[in-house]
């Protein structure tokens, strides 16, 4: 959750145009941040072992194999989301991303995250008019999230 608010508020900033059409069509909340987690991963990856052969795309994985699942490669796959895969887009619809994983690997606190997600975007919108990068983002050291250690953001305050 914590990488959905901060990736999510920093695709918002770098994508004005998205923020102005959310700011217009606040209904697109839900949709929004879906494609915060597709574009943003809060995950980049995860190795898994295969439990049978299986052939995908041609290539045969065999049973026992480590396979590396690249959350940010199968978000931006154009052969699900089409030609637009590398573009940020609020409204993407149907947005099938794997941000969550799948099947039995999926993430019990799915349902949380994107109620958290969806308070915390509704309270930034209201509260302020603007939002922009206001110096370079420092990251996390790590291999596996790719969290916000420092943001530097300036946020202007909605007119009254």
């Amino acid at each position: 959750t914590r990488n959905l608010i901060a990736l999510g508020t920093l695709a918002l900033a770098d994508h004005p145009l998205q923020l102005a059409r959310l700011r217009a069509e606040p209904a697109l909340l839900p949709r929004a941040i879906e494609e915060m987690l597709r574009w943003c991963n809060p995950v980049t990856h995860m190795a898994r072992s295969a439990t049978r052969d299986v052939e995908l795309r041609g290539q045969t994985i065999r049973a026992g194999q480590c396979v590396v699942l690249l959350y940010g490669a199968a978000n931006r796959d154009d052969a699900i989301f089409g030609p637009d895969a590398e573009r940020f887009e609020i409204s993407r619809h149907p947005n099938p991303h794997l941000a969550f994983g799948s099947a039995e690997h999926f993430c019990i606190g799915a349902g949380l995250a994107r109620m958290e997600a969806r308070v915390f975007f509704e309270e930034l919108l209201e509260r302020f008019a603007g939002i922009e990068r206001a110096g370079p983002v420092a990251r996390v050291r790590a291999t596996m999230t790719p969290a916000v250690k420092r943001m530097p953001l300036r946020l202007s305050a909605r007119s009254t």
